[in-house]
């Protein structure tokens, strides 16, 4: 391993680096920040939820790619899933402690963003009449 690499798991001091391409936390971040990981956390967030509570909830997520989430977020301990064995079965999803605490940063940022759209689509009209001239 050259010497500007870095390892693929925590360094000496137990820090691990999202920037090198073989950190683990990378994979996290992806799942956290994609589309539908950060839309399920904030979701979650709110409350624990039933499969398809969740499905209505994140508007337009097809039932594969929120069960290809739920299964990432697992497994990455942000997300806990309880198996309730009822006629007819019913499964439950809710935030960890972890996965709390990343939720609740997640939905500081959706907020932030939220609240500048204004900005940003005033940017988005500026560029746009630009590309147009």
């Amino acid at each position: 391993m050259g010497e500007t690499e870095t390892l693929s798991v925590a360094d000496d001091e137990g820090r691990f680096d999202v920037f090198s391409r073989l950190c683990p936390s990378r994979g996290t971040l992806e799942h956290v920040t994609g589309r539908w990981g950060s839309l399920t956390l904030g979701a979650l967030c709110e409350s624990g939820a039933r499969f398809n509570e969740l499905r209505r909830r994140v508007d337009g997520v097809s039932e594969k790619m929120l069960s290809q989430t739920l299964h990432a977020l697992e497994r990455d301990g942000l997300v806990l899933r309880e198996a309730q064995f009822t006629n007819p079965p019913r499964v439950d999803y809710e935030l960890t402690d972890l996965g709390r605490a990343v939720a609740t940063r997640l939905l500081e940022l959706i907020q932030l963003v939220e609240g500048r759209m204004p900005e940003v689509l005033e940017a988005r009209a500026r560029y746009d009449a630009a590309r147009a001239d």
